[in-house]
């Protein structure tokens, strides 16, 4: 799978940009402020439909303008694939094969994606949102019916929250209603939960040896799911359902008194362990940076397994955050089977033979010369 044009139009700081990608390393040169992130970032947009960047949208569109565009021509298991997604002050459109997705869970999925950038080294030590959030993009790459749940499982939460913060208030004591959302949320939770299990343990398979290599057989990497709820990683969907339900119902007074849901995967984490050793906590900076490493190419090799197709490696400028020993094993990690994006200020420093076959691209305010 591999990118081989790119379209964007009022599209941050590029007003009007047409490009063609080589298929192997594409290095976008650069000093900061200039559109290298831009460009990373409208590439993970085409995938995804939103950025990692921003929740919020508008500020994708050029300055004075009233809409955004990205289009892409990808190349997927031999065939020629179009997509489009168009941001307006009345909300987004995305395109498949010149059709317009009605659902994102249609059209997520077409381009798999992953980015690592500088704020992904917090991975391990951020808070968990960021894990969560890493999670949900992933996973909803190879599993685009998980973007439906978490989609609805959003909405009910949402809907829930603002009912418990009303009955907090006593501004209604009609428990009704919150056992019907508590029915919903628990259907939509369980099947999340349970694709999220799959998900680990697929995880654990590619990183576990990824990490060993890098860390020269010196380490052992581990990585636990912390439920809210006391569940097996074995349960199936109907158990999950029962213990959230029963938890729900243990739990609905203390919900009530704090006017928010207390439990769910919107509250589950995920620890690293080195040797044993909680990695955020006694980790040293180094083996954080290895672990957070060893997800990211784990994911390469995940996808690929999930879909046929190594999916396009977005690096923005993270090689210049990695020692020599971690960047050199990135770089031959990668070397000849996937589609990547290198953006940096400068290559001087980065010493390695696949950058000599690269194209390479140099940003200056908005305009790209190859």
């Amino acid at each position: 799978m591999h990118i081989e044009q790119l379209r964007l139009k009022n599209y941050r700081n590029y007003r009007e940009l047409d490009i063609a990608f080589d298929d192997k390393i594409n290095v976008i040169v650069g000093e900061n402020a200039q559109g290298k992130t831009n460009l990373m970032e409208a590439i993970y947009v085409l995938a995804f439909s939103k950025s990692h960047r921003t929740p919020r949208e508008k500020e994708l569109i050029r300055w004075d303008e009233e809409f955004a565009k990205a289009e892409g021509r990808i190349r997927k298991r031999g065939q020629t694939l179009p997509l489009e997604i168009t941001i307006s002050g009345k909300g987004k459109k995305a395109r498949l094969n010149h059709l317009e997705q009605r659902r994102l869970s249609d059209y997520i999925g077409a381009l798999n994606v992953v980015m690592f950038a500088p704020e992904d080294l917090t991975l391990v030590k951020g808070p968990p949102q960021i894990r969560r959030r890493f999670i949900d993009m992933e996973l909803g790459q190879i599993q685009p019916r998980y973007i439906y749940h978490l989609g609805q499982y959003q909405k009910i939460l949402r809907q829930r929250n603002h009912l418990l913060k009303q009955l907090a208030h006593r501004q209604t004591q009609d428990t009704t209603m919150l056992q019907v959302l508590t029915d919903q949320l628990v259907e939509h939770a369980a099947s999340l939960l349970e694709r999220r299990f799959v998900f680990l343990d697929l995880l654990r398979k590619w990183a576990g040896p990824v990490h060993e290599g890098i860390s020269r057989g010196l380490e052992k990497l581990e990585i636990s799911y912390q439920a809210s709820i006391e569940v097996s990683e074995e349960a199936n969907k109907e158990k999950i359902e029962d213990i959230y339900a029963n938890k729900f119902w243990e739990i609905q007074e203390k919900e009530i008194d704090r006017g928010t849901t207390m439990i769910g995967p919107h509250r589950d984490d995920l620890t690293f362990f080195v040797n044993q050793k909680d990695v955020q906590t006694f980790g040293s900076q180094g083996q954080q940076r290895t672990t957070a490493l060893s997800v990211k190419l784990a994911e390469l090799e995940l996808i690929y397994h999930e879909v046929g197709e190594y999916p396009i490696l977005l690096l923005d400028d993270v090689l210049s955050e990695l020692d020599d020993f971690r960047r050199s094993h990135l770089l031959n990690t990668i070397q000849g089977k996937v589609q990547t994006f290198v953006s940096t200020t400068s290559v001087d420093g980065i010493d390695h033979e696949i950058l000599n076959g690269a194209e390479m691209f140099h940003v200056r305010d908005g305009t790209i010369d190859s």
